[in-house]
């Protein structure tokens, strides 16, 4: 009954650590694929340039990779250092946030379109912001916003990589075994016995 207890909790805490990590990843590239499409539509003009969520936010794909980066640091941290890393991926998860929202503000995108549309001499242009891309980006960003801080306060209790390997570093019985023989072989010959003999 013990052990039945002692192996559902490293079992509950490997399922915690793995749904915790598609969450964040998932996260993470939520953000990245949103940074990728467009977020406004302009109304008019089949030639005039729409801006895509990276160029309104620029900071949405290097947070977002970071974040990435993140996810893998926790699995490869534990203690302090992946309480450390687990509030870093936080804090990219509320820059994702704050990009997508300044990403959004009228002047930006209008700012942007003028920009880029100059040679073909477009001036304020009607636009229509595209909503589903940058829902797409906010919902990622509060993915891993919750991922930073759930693994600041419960990655601890978490196996790293190297888990299975520090479990394991132990000798094997069997070699146990045979450093046990050769000592008792070693202690034999100090005493001036003879190790052949059978009787």
């Amino acid at each position: 009954m013990g052990s039945e207890k002692g192996n559902e909790k490293p079992e509950a805490g490997r399922r915690e650590l793995w749904g915790w990590v598609a969450a964040t990843a998932l996260g993470c590239l939520l953000v990245l694929v949103a940074a990728g499409q467009v977020w406004a539509r302009v109304l008019q003009g089949t030639e005039v340039a729409a801006p895509t969520g990276g160029d309104l936010g620029p900071a949405l794909t290097p947070v977002a990779l970071a974040g990435l980066a993140g996810v893998v640091a926790v699995l490869a941290t534990k203690g302090a250092g992946r309480r450390l890393v687990g509030a870093l991926l936080a804090l990219c998860g509320a820059g994702a946030a704050a990009a997508t929202w300044a990403a959004l503000s009228g002047d930006n995108v209008t700012g942007w379109l003028r920009e880029q549309n100059v040679l073909h001499g477009a001036t304020d242009l009607p636009w229509e912001i595209a909503p589903l891309w940058p829902a797409v980006a906010a919902a990622g960003a509060l993915l891993m916003v919750a991922g930073g801080i759930v693994a600041a306060v419960r990655g601890s209790r978490w196996a790293g990589m190297s888990a299975r390997y520090d479990r394991g570093a132990g000798p094997h019985p069997e070699a146990k075994a045979q450093v046990s023989d050769d000592r008792a072989l070693w202690d034999a010959l100090d005493r001036g016995d003879d190790p052949t003999d059978s009787r």
